[in-house]
């Protein structure tokens, strides 16, 4: 092949990287990082944590015989490079677009994914598993876990690393420390691992020791082995303090994760190893892009964006932080709480203007909640913004330790709804259904920015849980939703008069659904139904008497929810309904039991008929026009 053609077209399975000398794959490495910040550019995504692991994802799969050997990437935010050295290169341009592949670890895309990953601190407890399994199917093939430092904050992680040690498997676990997750790393671990870095020299120093003893001709397999007894002895005095050694695993670490040479020898010798290791990898989040390199936080995430220029709407997240800001200025009680999350949250602004008032307690959203519980039994309004996706991870938190002691804990949830581009991994639609049943918990829904702040205002003075639920979108002023919040109603946006013998219809929406509602009944209008807007506000508690006059004034009620149809509030509306007896007909318009869910929010919203026309067309065939 000519030096000048590219090689990463001609990558169509790792087996073609297995005859590419260094200078190859450090040209490899060069184009798989143009790859990933061109589509990135173009389609958003995560771009930092992936332009921090290609050479280690190169390295990994020259070593690891995929998909036979299975590799695991926590969370997955960095399967990029994965991505396109098993076959992807052509389709990886619709990276997160609706039809194109997906942004995440997908089984059903690629027998080289292995295991789907979305949340954090999941892959070595899937790696262990699998491994596991392999052992009991017979087979000789291996399992890796890739996990990064941030996402080692995470309970779940500590758990699978007990029972590897427990197990004893041959379980490879490759921590990718960058000293930074979505938010900076923070706590003890970060500082456990920052001093394990400073035994960089320790391990530089092994492993020319190792070579030139392997190599003195005629005693060196045997005097090998008299420095291997001597290696533990001394570790043993100086080094007792590796929390992954007591676990049981062999540490390997820390070694620089942009040599590719190596990271192919470090792990290709803890591949033989029959017992579990760390290999403890320190990247740059980042890396190849200046932009990245220079602020990896902004660059976690992001939109589309100009690569020479950067990323450059004022959302629900926007108010939020202008919000909680507002009421720490006034409250001194406020604080504010997140996992990881700081950045994504909008809680940069509070942090610093209220440092002993912010805590990010890492990748831990069970924590958060208990931690929080905490400070409200104190009588402190502490405040846990976290996305709606990663809530599900602290359901019994909540219920058991804020709820059933009714401790007055907001909630802010971001991202509630439909999501764009992430896929199903991170799509916020299971919290009205998981968390209305949860006793002592108020539900909120705001549609616009007047709305939150007097939510939020309203939820400070409760002497209970209160939750908001607020999606990814741009946050439209409405100044028809400026009334004082009243406990269990919502607002009305259009209530035109019932007229004898028409066709009456209201809709009654989340407040997400706002501008989707209203487009709904401008087409409608233009059929000839003008329908009534209903925006509930409080998903619970309800004032029932004032939902069930509303359902019996009108023939049709139709009550869309951006989020899932089984155990939402429609179905709940439709409880009601039967146990007034009400006389309308109810249309219940939400989510079904479907994992469809790549693409623009848009997209999706249309795809799951929640969007202005779908809503219209759904209202007019239930009214009979």
């Amino acid at each position: 092949m000519p030096k000048h053609e590219p090689l990463l077209p001609h990558i169509q399975s790792p087996r073609d990287l297995k005859g590419l000398d260094n200078a190859a794959l450090s040209r490899l490495a060069g184009e798989i990082r143009e790859a990933i910040v061109a589509t990135v550019s173009r389609n958003g995504g995560h771009l930092a944590s992936n332009l921090g692991v290609v050479e280690l994802t190169i390295a990994l799969h020259l070593v690891f015989n995929s998909p036979d050997d299975k590799i695991v990437w926590d969370v997955g935010h960095q399967c990029y490079a994965h991505k396109l050295l098993t076959g992807r290169y052509g389709s990886f341009p619709a990276l997160r677009t609706s039809g194109g592949i997906a942004g995440f670890p997908k089984t059903a895309e690629s027998p080289h994914d292995s295991f789907n990953t979305g949340h954090a601190s999941t892959s070595i407890s899937a790696a262990l598993g699998i491994l596991a399994a392999e052992k009991r199917l017979g087979t000789a093939n291996r399992a890796a876990a890739v996990i990064g430092d941030g996402a080692l904050t995470g309970g779940l992680a500590y758990e699978a690393l007990s029972h590897a040690g427990q197990l004893e498997l041959p379980l490879v676990v490759i921590l990718n420390d960058n000293n930074m997750s979505i938010g900076p790393n923070v706590g003890a671990l970060s500082k456990y691992l920052s001093g394990l870095s400073m035994k960089a020299n320790y391990q530089t120093f092994r492993r020319a020791v190792d070579t030139v003893v392997k190599k003195t001709p005629g005693i060196g397999e045997v005097l090998f082995k008299i420095m291997l007894r001597l290696k533990r002895a001394v570790k043993a005095v100086f080094y007792t303090d590796n929390f992954f050694v007591d676990l049981g695993f062999e540490y390997v670490g820390p070694i620089e994760g942009h040599n590719i040479p190596l990271l192919v020898r470090v792990i290709r010798d803890a591949k033989q190893l029959s017992k579990p290791v760390v290999i403890h990898v320190t990247t740059q989040k980042g890396k190849g892009f200046r932009l990245a390199e220079d602020d990896p936080g902004s660059y976690h995430g992001v939109s589309a964006f100009s690569p020479a220029e950067g990323t450059g709407a004022r959302t629900f997240t926007h108010v939020f932080a202008e919000t909680i800001l507002e009421a720490a200025r006034h409250d001194e009680r406020v604080v504010a709480i997140t996992a990881a999350m700081e950045d994504g949250t909008g809680l940069s602004p509070f942090r610093k203007a209220f440092p002993e008032r912010f805590f990010d307690v890492g990748i831990a959203e069970e924590h958060a909640v208990t931690f929080a519980a905490g400070l409200a039994v104190r009588g402190l309004r502490p405040v846990v913004a976290v996305y709606s996706t990663f809530i599900q991870r602290a359901a019994d938190q909540i219920i058991h330790d804020v709820c059933l002691q009714n401790l007055p804990v907001i909630f802010a949830l971001d991202r509630g709804g439909l999501v764009s581009c992430d896929g199903e991994t991170h799509q916020g639609i299971f919290d009205i259904s998981l968390f209305r049943p949860a006793p002592n918990l108020t539900i909120l829904a705001p549609a616009g920015e007047e709305e939150f702040a007097l939510m939020f205002q309203w939820a400070i003075a409760q002497p209970s849980a209160v939750m908001i639920r607020y999606p990814k979108a741009s946050c439209p002023t409405v100044p028809a939703f400026s009334l004082p919040v009243e406990k269990g109603k919502g607002v009305w946006l259009k209530k035109p008069p019932e007229t004898a013998g028409g066709k009456n219809v209201c809709v009654a929406f989340t407040g997400s659904l706002y501008p989707q509602v209203l487009a709904a009944a401008a087409i409608l209008e233009r059929g000839g139904i003008t329908a009534a807007l209903y925006n509930l506000r409080f998903l619970k508690p309800v004032d029932e008497d004032f939902l069930a006059d509303i359902m019996n004034r009108y023939d049709l009620v139709v009550f869309a929810e951006e989020g899932r149809k089984s155990g939402g509030f429609g179905e709940y509306a439709c409880e009601l309904a039967l146990r007034r007896n009400c006389s309308c007909k109810v249309l219940v318009l939400g989510i079904g039991e479907t994992f469809d869910a790549l693409g623009q929010r848009e997209e999706l919203l249309a795809r799951t008929g929640l969007d202005g026309e779908g809503i219209a067309a759904a209202v007019a065939v239930a009214a009979g026009v």
